[in-house]
């Protein structure tokens, strides 16, 4: 299975490498059209801010490519909010692949959230196996409110989307990467994806 990880300098995408690798699999960095293109699966990572994260995405062209990609992808983190249709964070146009707006937490809480939550309401086979209220990490002060899409739900002062699937598309508001043995299967599950 060739797996790429999208290189494009906003990711935390080492502990993502080494957490595949524990699986038993090896990821390719990569920012390369033909590369991305041509995986099995693809992951979609992002740390950091939206605005800029996403002015990345466009200097190299691959905005226009990843709402395109027909293998199943998976967006951690940053990563699913620039897949949804905008962020508050810098006023920022996503790829749309989701038809949502990610906003900022109220007031009411101290962002950004850091720390272990868990997860209610799984769907689809992306969460196979994995009981429901398990816990997962996080580190957020942005979120994607609950639509049709969501596959997982966490709460945080409110509920929010902690995960989201539409067609090939698959988005983790949470880091699978340091989220335990719960993170490790979520990822194996995703890898197993046909």
């Amino acid at each position: 299975m060739k797996l790429v990880i999208i290189d494009y300098g906003a990711g935390n995408i080492q502990s993502i490498k080494f957490a595949i690798k524990r699986l038993g699999y090896e990821a390719v960095l990569s920012h390369d059209v033909a590369e991305i293109q041509n995986a099995d699966k693809v992951i979609f990572p992002g740390v950091g801010e939206a605005s800029s994260a996403m002015a990345k995405l466009r200097a190299s062209g691959l905005d226009n490519i990843i709402p395109q990609l027909k293998q199943p992808v998976l967006g951690i983190c940053l990563g699913m909010q620039l897949m949804c249709k905008s962020s508050e964070e810098g006023n920022t146009k996503g790829l749309s692949i989701f038809d949502l707006d990610v906003v900022k937490f109220p007031k009411t809480v101290k962002v950004p959230q850091i720390g272990w939550n868990q997860i209610t309401d799984l769907k689809t086979d992306l969460f196979k196996g994995i009981p429901d209220k398990s816990y997962i990490y996080l580190v957020h002060s942005f979120y994607a409110p609950l639509d049709a899409e969501t596959i997982a739900t966490s709460e945080y002062g409110l509920s929010y989307s902690a995960a989201l699937q539409k067609d090939n598309f698959y988005g983790v508001q949470f880091h699978p990467e340091k989220s335990s043995d719960v993170g490790s299967e979520i990822l194996k599950n995703f890898l197993s994806l046909s």
